[in-house]
């Protein structure tokens, strides 16, 4: 079975889930999740976590963002994008881009944004788009989402292209119409490209056919990031006999029993590896019992 992270690009028209089925097919496995969905008509950035990596399909999920988006003022829709019904136009011709720029910029910073309905949040058990399609509108509560950074790239009235970094959760189709609302003139979103994610950036994403070309040559180690590489930034320790063996059930581990090349300090995560090199998993320091305490299992029992 392979184990690490492939960085996708997710063409136009294809949902995320159609992704991870068309990649299982590319690969020969069952086991791969993806990092948080992108609309069909979007593109951009995927991480897809094949073996035992989809165990850091929630931490990436969790991750901020990056976006490239063409923001289209004076139309208001259904599903905030310009796929959906059009409920409302307006002119913008009195609109400026020193008012443009300067409303955009109000949102940096924390706000509190409803989510649309047509997103894959669920309300009782069941998704909102699945609400949305039957017609129904529900009431949604807000939540703080940060928009770290805006940087315009052009205005074109009608037309906006910005890149937002986020945090997870937010959606850009509303952030846009949130604009039009504040502008009072309305907007939706156009375009949408995912331009980062962590660490994986668009410039190095790879389309399902070119992955396709790759896995056929068994070339597939060449694009694949290892699951500790993730945590590349965290110290490293050692384990051996019978810390070993307690790092392989999940059990805390004592710091005279590790090997490391530099002092951890309190609270502090670590990767921790088996004599082997095996990776383990990401432990916690905790001082006052000098321990380290499990936080994310990465090792399989059975593959020993």
């Amino acid at each position: 079975m392979i184990h690490g992270v492939i960085n996708v690009y997710k063409e136009q028209g294809f949902t995320s889930h159609d992704v991870v089925a068309k990649l299982r097919g590319i690969v020969g496995q069952k086991k791969i999740g993806h990092t948080g969905t992108l609309d069909p008509d979007a593109v951009g950035v995927l991480p897809v976590c094949l073996g035992r990596a989809t165990k850091l399909c929630d931490m990436l999920t969790d991750k901020d963002k990056v976006y490239e988006a063409v923001m289209l003022l004076g139309v208001e829709t259904y599903t905030q994008d310009t796929t959906g019904q059009v409920l409302k136009s307006s002119e913008t011709d009195e609109i400026t881009e020193e008012q443009v720029r300067a409303t955009v910029l109000d949102f940096v910073g924390d706000y509190d944004q409803v989510p649309p309905m047509y997103s894959a949040l669920k309300i009782k058990g069941k998704k909102l788009y699945e609400l949305a399609r039957e017609g129904k509108t529900v009431e949604r509560a807000a939540r703080r989402v940060q928009i770290f950074d805006i940087e315009i790239l052009s205005i074109a009235l009608p037309r906006v292209t910005m890149k937002v970094h986020c945090s997870k959760g937010t959606y850009i189709r509303t952030l846009c119409h949130d604009i039009g609302q504040k502008l009072e003139c309305g907007a939706c979103m156009e375009k949408l490209t995912r331009t980062k994610v962590s660490r994986f950036e668009i410039k190095d994403s790879l389309t399902l056919a070119q992955i396709e070309v790759l896995k056929k040559e068994d070339r597939l180690s060449e694009i694949l990031v290892p699951m500790d590489q993730m945590f590349a930034d965290y110290p490293r320790i050692i384990v051996s006999g019978e810390a070993a063996r307690l790092a392989y059930n999940g059990n805390g581990i004592k710091d005279r029993d590790v090997r490391k090349d530099e002092n951890i300090l309190d609270e502090a995560y670590v990767r921790v590896y088996d004599d082997v090199e095996d990776f383990i998993g990401v432990y916690q320091y905790h001082e006052k019992e000098r321990e380290y305490r499990i936080r994310k299992m990465f090792y399989i029992k059975e593959e020993k």
